[in-house]
């Protein structure tokens, strides 16, 4: 209305016009389609939500058959998914305690073996050396910087267990491959038999051996001449480690090490020295006859310098018990028949006692050296990898039971234990 009003016509006072409405023509009807209701399913049909349940049913029911039945198997390096290498390095304690025995054990008795591959034994010195530097570097000098040396140590030990865990760095299949041809020697005919084996494990036992004795060495040898005398040794050595040995009695007297001294000019050189560390797996003359004579005399109750058989009975015969026969019955322990029958072996000039010198058949049963545990663990890994019981191991079956040969570092995410039978 107020816009009407302002029109120029309207304005002026005049009359709106009036307009006649017009007639229009009706609209033609529009016309809707008829509602059809939805066509019923054909009874041979189904909807599409029921072919989609179908479908997920039975995709479900295949996936659970292929999980049932899958089996875990190796990797193809040989190596389970769930375990992880691990390396082991004797620490220093261990290794104290060790000499004047031989073999090094850990404070539960568990013996630590020589690895089987010499690159693991590599890396295993490698921080024993670090452990050892640092145990000898608080002695000497505090325990300033130990705990830096600590992390580098641990630092060390994270990256070589990665190296050993990498399959294109270190494959145990291709370790075995390389290996094989070093083990079959004698004779060189494609298997690996026990004795081939054992001098196998001996010889890696006797490097490990060698490298610490050179290690000690070079701590009591200040000067640098390559020689070592009892007083220096003394000294240095009750700073160090103190007396204790796994011999079973005190090892570190003069007494001993003299016996050590095979040129008799007062000191020992590298060779001598490692006899002194090791008298256990030596074949000096002189230190093989001072342990049977140690022996006797721990024995020896009325002190004639010799034993009876009642002295045998009670304080050797258990000792050496299975030693010398792996099929010898538990009952034989103890046996007074089975007792008399090997004090009769071992008295060979019939005299009815044993003398220091006839207790030497015997003396590597009352101290375990290298060579027993070569054999052992040799004896351990055929029984597990000789599949085809033939005594003797194709490379082939090294190759498909690792663990027979790596079971040491070998760690399964839920052990809290390592093998030690052969590494």
């Amino acid at each position: 209305i107020t816009l009407c009003s302002r029109h120029p016509l309207w304005a002026s006072g005049s009359k709106s016009p009036t307009r006649k409405p017009t007639a229009r023509p009706p609209s033609p009807p529009v016309l809707l389609p008829a509602m059809t209701p939805p066509a019923a399913a054909s009874p041979g049909r189904k909807s599409p939500a029921a072919v989609l349940f179908l479908c997920v049913v039975t995709i479900s029911l295949l996936m659970f058959i292929l999980l049932a039945s899958y089996t875990p198997r190796l990797q193809p390096h040989g190596r389970s998914p769930h375990r992880r290498l691990k390396l082991h390095p004797k620490n220093s304690a261990a290794v104290a305690s060790s000499y004047g025995a031989g073999a090094v054990h850990d404070s539960g008795g568990n013996r630590h073996a020589a690895p089987f591959d010499p690159a693991i034994a590599e890396l295993e010195r490698r921080l024993e050396d670090k452990e050892w530097e640092r145990e000898h570097y608080r002695i000497l000098h505090g325990d300033a910087e130990k705990d830096d040396h600590m992390k580098e140590w641990e630092e060390f030990l994270r990256e070589e267990e990665d190296f050993i865990n990498d399959d294109d760095r270190f494959n145990v299949s291709d370790r075995i491959r390389a290996l094989f041809p070093k083990i079959d020697l004698s004779p060189k005919d494609g298997f690996v038999s026990l004795d081939e084996l054992i001098r196998w494990n001996l010889d890696q036992a006797r490097a490990d051996q060698l490298h610490r004795s050179a290690r000690e060495m070079e701590l009591y040898d200040k000067n640098g001449n390559g020689i070592v005398s009892f007083t220096t040794f003394r000294a240095l050595r009750q700073q160090s480690h103190g007396d204790g040995n796994s011999l079973g009695f005190p090892w570190w007297k003069e007494e001993h090490f003299n016996a050590s001294d095979v040129n008799g000019d007062g000191f020992l050189n590298k060779t001598e020295f490692h006899d002194f560390l090791n008298p256990s797996d030596s074949e000096n003359p002189k230190i093989i006859n001072l342990l049977c004579r140690q022996e006797l005399r721990q024995r020896d109750k009325d002190g004639d310098g010799k034993l009876n058989f009642e002295e045998y009975f009670h304080g050797l015969h258990d000792h050496i018990h299975g030693y010398d026969d792996e099929n010898a019955a538990i009952s034989h322990i103890g046996n007074m028949t089975i007792a008399k029958e090997r004090f009769a072996k071992l008295d060979k000039d019939n005299d009815g006692f044993i003398s220091e010198h006839e207790l030497e058949p015997v003396l590597d049963k009352l101290h375990l050296s290298e060579r027993y545990y070569a054999r052992q663990q040799a004896t351990h890994a055929i029984s597990e990898a000789d599949k085809d019981h033939d005594g003797r191991l194709t490379l082939e079956e090294m190759i498909e039971n690792p663990y027979a040969f790596y079971g040491s570092v070998y760690f399964s995410d839920d052990e809290d234990y390592f093998h030690e039978e052969f590494r």
